[in-house]
């Protein structure tokens, strides 16, 4: 069955800890976006903000990094207690992101990439390799929510799909960006193994149904 990931950056930050508890017994995850104004032209939360989430909940921390050079920065999120940190491809050099994931696995740390939309399927395949627990595929321009699902990445998705299964089955394939209980549906059948959704889930006067919707 599929996983959800509702995205804290559809939360009120003022009832943080309220809008956690409201998923924590039908979401599977919990996704926290990290952006520096820099990879992307906006702002998000950081260090102090996922710390005190993981000091919250013992929910399963999906950690997204939109940031430049996410190696910096691996260290200190594993300490503050990501489950799971993913960065982009299009962040770093290739080495120095093979480096990032290395660190990951001595931290015991579950390790993702994820793909902008311009960036095809097929360069997560050097990385699938290494032994990758999820990819992340972004179906809007990241740095911002409530953006429209941009249909044209479900080949993408599919294609992602058979190369997991091909050379890492044990890697997930994870979906975001304008996900909602239509959108989802194309993006199981595509093979998606994990959503997130923020103001589908948050947005929804009964969250629970709403979860129970992007499931299918």
């Amino acid at each position: 069955m599929v996983k959800i990931a509702p995205s804290i950056l559809s939360v009120d930050f003022c009832s943080l800890g309220r809008d956690i508890d409201r998923v924590s017994s039908c979401a599977d995850w919990l996704h926290v976006d990290v952006m520096d104004g820099l990879f992307v032209p906006n702002i998000s939360v950081g260090l102090p903000v996922l710390k005190s989430i993981r000091a919250y909940t013992d929910m399963f921390l999906d950690v997204h990094l939109m940031i430049e050079r996410p190696g910096r920065y691996v260290p200190a999120f594993a300490e503050a207690g990501a489950d799971l940190l993913s960065f982009h491809l299009e962040s770093d050099t290739p080495e120095a992101l093979r480096a990032a994931l290395d660190e990951l696995d001595r931290r015991g740390v579950k390790k993702g990439i994820v793909l902008k939309p311009a960036t095809p399927a097929e360069a997560a395949l050097p990385y699938l390799e290494k032994g990758l627990d999820l990819v992340l595929i972004m179906t809007v321009e990241p740095g911002f929510g409530g953006q429209v699902f941009m249909a044209d990445q479900l080949p993408k998705i599919s294609a992602l799909k058979n190369y997991v299964n091909q050379h890492c089955p044990s890697c997930l394939v994870e979906v975001d960006g304008g996900v909602n209980a239509e959108t989802a549906a194309l993006c199981r059948e595509a093979g998606a193994d994990v959503l997130v959704a923020g103001s589908a889930v948050y947005g929804a006067a009964d969250i629970p149904a709403a979860i129970a919707a992007l499931r299918g």
